[in-house]
């Protein structure tokens, strides 16, 4: 038996191929001893030994014709994008990523930015291109409320954190959950009442066919006045338009971006130079292979042994 290790590497370029050594590498060590097959096979004999395909967002049609495929592991947290290939194999387990060390990463990164809004120090950049000095109020964290929309795992773990430093966190999410210290909304009145009274909202919603354009000129409309925008989850999340007019009127005060529709961002859009947005180039949190490939290692031996395969995907609800 064999696994495929598939993604969207551009192989023909040195950064692509070491990005997959990269990951051959790390694998190597947490499953020692496997036989690795780094394309989609062309060869039947070939085709027919892959017991599970190991994917980063691989071309559309590259796990057809694997009579024996038993596992689908993605090595990213979104599955968005293999739920879109039209040829992926129906009824094939499918488990997304869900890497400790890059879930920490993006803890920080929320961390960061609700405190850089909270405490001004945007604001503050902007003031020193011009030399100006003017002190930014200092509310207590308490006094500054915190939505976070999605309470998955992330989305539970960045809302806890900013509970734990004191911050007014609510979380939202379509079933209801609970976390400790984070008070639960949910469904459309829970979100109503959320988007009104926050002043950051962190955006960690999978990406489905239900939250694609989520953030459009309606839910925008929805923000309090002044309150800002952290995308750390999807691009499509987001109109770039209804979110550009948003901040243009002053109805969104700022916007931490991380994702975007086209990435890399195209050098003339608007979101470079826009005073009230801060881009970051996908970079709140990357997967580690270290980590992720203990991850991979354990879905592996868990259907070889017959046991619960961790974060596997409800295919019906696209996450």
């Amino acid at each position: 038996m064999a696994i495929l290790l598939c993604g969207a590497w551009a192989l023909d370029q040195p950064e692509g191929r070491a990005e997959q050594q990269r990951w051959l590498q790390a694998l190597h060590q947490a499953l020692p001893g496997e036989d690795w097959v780094l394309q989609a096979p062309e060869d039947p004999a070939q085709a027919a030994a892959i017991e599970i395909a190991v994917v980063a967002n691989p071309p559309p049609g590259s796990l057809q014709g694997l009579p024996r495929l038993a596992l689908i592991q993605s090595l990213w947290a979104g599955v968005d994008r293999l739920m879109q290939d039209l040829t992926l194999p129906s009824g094939i387990p499918l488990c997304r990523m869900v890497d400790p060390a890059m879930n920490e990463a993006m803890v920080q990164t929320a961390l960061w930015a609700t405190l850089a809004l909270h405490r001004g120090f945007f604001q503050c950049q902007q003031q020193q291109r011009t030399a100006l000095w003017r002190q930014p109020p200092q509310l207590r964290a308490a006094e500054w409320q915190v939505l976070v929309l999605g309470q998955g795992e992330l989305g539970g773990r960045v809302a806890r954190s900013l509970a734990g430093l004191g911050y007014a966190v609510s979380g939202w999410s379509r079933r209801p959950r609970t976390h400790e210290g984070v008070q639960g909304l949910h469904g459309e009145d829970g979100l109503s009442r959320g988007l009104a009274a926050a002043d950051t909202v962190i955006n960690l919603l999978p990406l489905t066919d239900e939250t694609r354009g989520f953030f459009d000129a309606r839910r925008l409309g929805a923000f309090k006045r002044g309150a800002s925008l952290i995308n750390l989850a999807r691009g499509a999340h987001v109109d770039e338009q209804a979110l550009l007019a948003a901040l243009d009127a002053g109805h969104v005060g700022h916007a931490v971006l991380d994702v975007f529709r086209h990435e890399p961002l195209p050098a003339p859009h608007p979101f470079w130079s826009h005073p009230q947005v801060t881009v970051l180039p996908h970079t709140a949190a990357q997967t580690d292979p270290r980590s992720a490939a203990e991850v991979v290692a354990s879905n592996v031996r868990a259907l070889r042994s017959g046991t619960t395969l961790q974060h596997r995907v409800e295919r019906s609800q696209g996450y």
